[in-house]
C-alpha cells in the first residue's frame, strides 16, 4: 500500500492534484559515473528528512486540533516508536489519495484517503508503508529520486559522495520520492509485514483485506485518473487482498466482511 509506506508508499497525473504536487517527472539523466555513487542509510535519512521538510512547507497541513489530526494520533499515537523506528505522523488536507513514510520515520496521509478508509484498514496501509521503511525500500527509492533531481553527470559523482540540493532540485527530488514505485518482491514483503504488524497489536486484519479491495474497485473505470498514484503504487490490489484472505483463514482470523464499497460520505469527521 504507498505510494504507506514508507519512504508506503501507499500519484501520478490526477485531475484533482494540487498545484504542489503537480511538478512533473523529475528529469536528469543517471550516466555509470552516478551509478557508482555510494549511497548510506545515513544519506537516506538526511534527503528524505529534506524531502519531507519541503512537503510539509508546501502543502496544507492539518493543525493539532484538525479532524483528521485528531484521528490520526488516535489511532497511531501509540505507535510512535514502532519496531526500533522513531516515527511522526501529519496529515495532508488534499484531494490526492495517497500515503506514504520515508527513512527519517516520517509518515505522511492524504486527507481524501482517510475519507475512504475505515480505522482498520488506515492502521494496514500505514502499516505497509512502515514496512517498507523497515525493509529499507525506502532507501532505494530515495537514492533514484536524488539522482533524478541532482542530474548528476560522471564529473559530478566522481566523489561518490551526495552533493548538497538547491531548493528546486529538493522539490524535484521530492516528487521523485512521490512517484517511486516498488518491485513485486517488496511490495509483498511490506503486505506480510502490514498483516503481522495488524496481527501482533490484536488489529482486525481483514482491514488489509478491505483495504485492497478498496484500491481494486477505485483502479477500475472512470476513476482511474483521479487515483492512479495510489493504484500504480500498489498494482494487483484484488489479488493481493486474497492472498491477505488466505493467511486470515489459515490463522483462524478471517470474518467476512460482506460486499467491500466506496463510502459515499467521508468518515473523518
Amino acid at each position: 500500500m504507498k505510494k504507506i509506506i514508507v519512504c508506503l508508499t501507499f500519484l501520478g497525473a490526477m485531475n484533482s492534484m494540487n498545484a504542489q504536487f503537480n511538478l512533473g517527472k523529475a528529469a536528469g539523466v543517471v550516466t555509470k559515473g552516478a551509478k557508482a555513487l555510494t549511497f548510506t542509510n545515513e544519506d537516506a535519512i538526511k534527503l528524505s528528512k529534506e524531502s519531507v521538510d519541503w512537503m510539509d512547507k508546501n502543502n496544507p497541513v492539518a493543525g493539532p486540533k484538525d479532524p483528521y489530526t485528531v484521528r490520526l494520533n488516535k489511532l497511531f499515537g501509540k505507535h510512535k516508536s514502532q519496531d526500533g523506528l522513531n516515527l511522526n505522523y501529519k496529515v495532508y488536507k488534499v484531494k490526492d489519495i495517497n500515503a506514504f513514510a520515508c527513512a527519517d520515520g516520517s509518515v505522511r496521509v492524504f486527507s481524501s484517503l482517510m475519507d475512504i478508509m475505515t480505522d482498520n484498514e488506515l492502521l494496514a496501509v500505514i502499516g505497509h508503508e512502515i514496512g517498507h521503511v523497515k525493509n529499507q525500500d525506502t532507501k532505494d527509492a530515495m537514492k533514484s529520486a536524488y539522482l533524478k533531481a541532482a542530474a548528476l553527470d560522471a564529473a559530478s559523482s566522481a566523489s561518490g559522495a551526495v552533493a548538497t540540493l538547491n531548493d528546486s532540485q529538493i522539490g524535484k527530488m521530492a516528487n521523485a520520492f512521490l512517484d517511486a514505485s516498488h518491485s513485486k518482491k517488496q511490495e509483498s514483503e511490506a503486505d506480510t509485514y502490514s498483516y503481522d504488524f495488524m496481527k501482533a497489536n490484536k488489529y482486525d486484519v481483514v482491514g488489509a483485506y478491505t483495504a485492497f479491495k478498496k484500491l481494486a474497485l477505485l483502479s477500475e473505470g472512470s476513476t482511474q485518473s483521479g487515483f492512479e498514484k495510489m493504484f500504480n503504487s500498489h498494482p494487483d490490489s484484488e489479488k493481493r487482498a486474497q492472498n491477505i484472505k488466505k493467511r486470515a483463514e489459515k490463522d483462524g482470523l478471517w470474518k467476512d466482511p460482506g460486499t467491500v464499497a466506496i463510502p459515499t460520505t467521508k468518515l473523518t469527521k
